[in-house]
C-alpha cells in the first residue's frame, strides 16, 4: 500500500475515500453483488449493496471538477470461487484490496503507461529482507519469482502489446468478420464448441478466448491486451477511427489478470442505454436488478474526456512475490474465515 501511495504523490494525484456500501451499485451482468439492509431509529428499512468498484463515485468527483485522482481500498464480490486445494491457483477473494485511478484530459494510451510504470516501480521496491522470510519451500517460490523480475518484463523490458484482433488473427480468425452474435457463434461451432441459442455474443467470443487466447497472454512478460468489441465495454467509449471497438484494456502478467482499463463514456444517453441493456441481461441470468445510480448518469454528462482504470492489489501482490494463491496474500482469507463456520 504504501508503495503504491509513493507513485501516485509523485505523479501529482489525490486520493480520495469513496462508500463502500451504497444505494445504486455497478451492473455488470457477471458480477454478483453483496446485498444488505439499512435501517433507521425508527425501523425503516432500505436496501444497500457493497461496491463492487467505487467507479461511480470515482466519476462523481471527476464531473466535480477534479482532474487526477485514485481509490486504494476493499471492494467485494459474492458468488465467486474462494478457496483452494493444494497446488491450484486461486484468484478470487470475496472481499478483496482495489486501487483506481482517474486522468481527465487523457486516453487509455496514457493509462498503459501508468500501469506499466507503476507495476515495475513496486517490483523495484521489495526489501531485501523479504526474501528467505517464509517456509523453505514458499520462500523457494518467492526467491525464483524475485530473480526473474528482470527477464519478466516486470523491471526492464517493455511489456508486451496486442489488439484483440491481432490476438485473433493468431489463432486464424477475423475478428472483423465476426462481430455480431450469430458470426461470433459460427466461428465457435466451427472450432467444436458447443453453443446454444440462449449464449450471447459474449458468452460465444469466450468460449474461444478463454480457451484459446487468454491461457498465451502474459507468459513472456506482462501483456497489455486492447480494443474491445464496442459490444463489451459498457462504461467505455467507442474509438473514433473504428467504432465497432472500444478504448478499453486488460492487463495479463504470469496467468493473472491483472487490470481493467477504458477511455471513459462522456455521453449521458448513450450510458443509460447501456446500463438498461445490462439491467434486463441480469435478469435473463436470474441475478439482481438494482436501480440506475441517476447521480452517475448526470455525472457523466458533466466529465471532461478522461481515462480511468481499476487494479486488483491482491493480483499485484501475487504477481511480485510468486504466490500461487491469493489466500497467500490475504491476511483472513474467506476460506479461513467461513468454511468451518
Amino acid at each position: 500500500m504504501e508503495r503504491i501511495r509513493d507513485f501516485f504523490a509523485l505523479e501529482g494525484f489525490v486520493e480520495i475515500e469513496t462508500p463502500i456500501m451504497v444505494a445504486a451499485p455497478g451492473m455488470e451482468p457477471n458480477l454478483a453483488q453483496f446485498k444488505t439492509e439499512l435501517a433507521d431509529e425508527r425501523g425503516r428499512k432500505k436496501t444497500a449493496y457493497l461496491i463492487t468498484s467505487p467507479e461511480y463515485s470515482c466519476k462523481k468527483m471527476l464531473a466535480a471538477g477534479m482532474d487526477k485522482i485514485f481509490s486504494l481500498g476493499k471492494v467485494f464480490r459474492n458468488e465467486e470461487p474462494y478457496s483452494s486445494s493444494a497446488g491450484e491457483l486461486v484468484t478470487h477473494n470475496p472481499e478483496f484490496t482495489m486501487i483506481e485511478w482517474y486522468r481527465a484530459g487523457e486516453d487509455y494510451r496514457k493509462l498503459m503507461d501508468d500501469t506499466e510504470r507503476l507495476v515495475k516501480y513496486c517490483a523495484e521496491k521489495i526489501p531485501s529482507s523479504f526474501r528467505g522470510a517464509e517456509s523453505d519451500e514458499k520462500s523457494q517460490r518467492q526467491n525464483n519469482a524475485l530473480g526473474s523480475l528482470t527477464t519478466f518484463g516486470m523491471t526492464g523490458e517493455p511489456w508486451l502489446r496486442i489488439s484483440v484482433k491481432e490476438a485473433f488473427a493468431k489463432i486464424g480468425l477475423n475478428l472483423d468478420q465476426i462481430l455480431t452474435r450469430d458470426t461470433m457463434a459460427k466461428a465457435a461451432t466451427e472450432r467444436g464448441y458447443a453453443v446454444s441459442s440462449n449464449d450471447s455474443f459474449d458468452d460465444c467470443f469466450f468460449k474461444i478466448f478463454l480457451t484459446e487466447i487468454e491461457p498465451k497472454l502474459g507468459v513472456e512478460r506482462p501483456t497489455i491486451l486492447y480494443d474491445y468489441p464496442i459490444q463489451m465495454a459498457a462504461l467505455s467509449r467507442a474509438k473514433p477511427e473504428d467504432p465497432r471497438y472500444a478504448e478499453r484494456f486488460e492487463v495479463y502478467a504470469n496467468g493473472l489478470e491483472l487490470a481493467n482499463a477504458f477511455s471513459e463514456l462522456i455521453d449521458p444517453a448513450e450510458q443509460r442505454r447501456r446500463l438498461l441493456e445490462e439491467r434486463e441481461l441480469r435478469g435473463s441470468l436470474g441475478k439482481d436488478q438494482p436501480p440506475l445510480d441517476e447521480d452517475f448518469i448526470s455525472a457523466v454528462g458533466d466529465m471532461k474526456p478522461s481515462a480511468g482504470i481499476a487494479l486488483g492489489v491482491d493480483r499485484l501482490v501475487m504477481l511480485i512475490t510468486g504466490a500461487r494463491s491469493i489466500e497467500d496474500v490475504i491476511l483472513f482469507p474467506a476460506s479461513e474465515l467461513f468454511n468451518n463456520k
